[in-house]
């Protein structure tokens, strides 16, 4: 059988076989041309969206935030990846694992949480963050609080970008659908 190409070769020169996406353009960003969205999550938490996927749930930011913020206790519907960047956060159910610049931290679905950074922090706490699925928010009670998740963070996006006179620039999914240039 003869083997079909779309125009993609090695670096020598030879045929690749058909891929069952042809990329024809580098889905790339850099976080420095991206608008940061102040208190995005709320007083104090401020994220840059770098990838949204709605149609596989997955979210990839960076979260800033300042000392002294808690979010609620949270589920993970799925995997989440976190790599400190700057500062130190918590979770209360680890007290004695703070995440610090240069941690990284892997959680499988069904991780349950409450994050916090100290107030005694003297920077802003800065993360990478990567989560397939959602974040199921409770109250401290146990009643249900929030979603968030990719479809969540895009209209978060859009709606703050309109107030704070900006455009969105992150990649769509696995298309390079930026809302502006990069």
């Amino acid at each position: 059988m003869p083997t079909l190409t779309v125009g993609q070769t090695t670096t020598s020169g030879s045929p690749l076989p058909i891929v069952s996406v042809a990329q024809t353009k580098l889905l790339t960003v850099n976080e420095k041309n991206l608008p940061l969205f102040r208190n995005a999550l709320g007083p104090g938490i401020s994220v840059k969206p770098l990838r949204l996927d709605l149609d596989g749930n997955c979210w990839v930011v960076l979260a800033t935030f300042a000392p002294g913020i808690e979010l609620p206790i949270h589920y993970h519907t799925g995997p989440a990846e976190v790599y400190t960047l700057q500062g130190c956060w918590l979770y209360k159910e680890y007290p004695d694992d703070p995440q610090t610049s240069g941690s990284y931290l892997y959680e499988p679905g069904g991780s349950v949480h409450t994050f916090y950074t100290p107030e005694s922090n003297t920077e802003d706490t800065i993360i990478f963050v990567r989560v397939q699925g959602a974040n199921v928010n409770f109250n401290e009670d146990g009643t249900f609080h929030s979603i968030l998740d990719a479809v969540f963070i895009q209209a978060a996006a859009t709606d703050l970008a309109k107030a704070q006179g900006v455009e969105p620039n992150y990649i769509l999914g696995n298309e390079h659908a930026f809302t502006s240039g990069d």
